[in-house]
């Protein structure tokens, strides 16, 4: 029994399992302020625009049963906008993490060419090769006027 004890409590304090129950602690409490969002705020707007309809009442009556199926409405509402945000959230994450690596790979200017004579790799501001001593064009962006540092 206390090897299976060690097991559980060794499992139960990875840090994934410690994430998982947060973002689960933290779901319930966003599922609570959106659910109270539609309700008080969203559902009276929508009932309003639709002429003053009250979702928590809607109803039908078939024989001796009761369907009530304006608080499936709102738990709709209440889905949509949780998914709705969750997408949004994702989103976002996805762009940020979409730019980080585009700025990670961003390839680094030149700082060699090759020698066009002899094929060997000089440095990017030579107007001549220390190989084969061979004078090359000159880049428009080099000022020979001013040495380079």
């Amino acid at each position: 029994m206390k090897a299976f004890m060690k097991e559980f409590k060794e499992f139960a304090m990875r840090g994934n399992v410690m994430d998982m129950a947060v973002g689960v602690v933290i779901g319930g409490a966003f599922g609570a302020i959106i659910t109270a969002l539609v309700d008080n705020i969203i559902t009276p707007i929508i009932g309003a625009v639709m002429g003053g309809v009250n979702f928590s009442k809607l109803a039908i009556t078939v024989g001796k049963a009761t369907i009530g199926y304006g608080a499936f409405i709102q738990a709709v509402i209440d889905f949509l906008i949780v998914a709705f945000c969750i997408f949004c959230m994702i989103k976002a994450m996805n762009k940020a993490t979409n730019m980080k690596k585009q700025e990670e790979e961003a390839p680094e200017e030149p700082t060699t060419k090759e020698c066009p004579f002899c094929k060997t790799e000089i440095a990017i501001g030579a107007t001549r090769c220390p190989n084969c001593t061979s004078v090359l064009e000159l880049n428009a962006d080099i000022d020979l006027e001013k040495p380079e540092a």
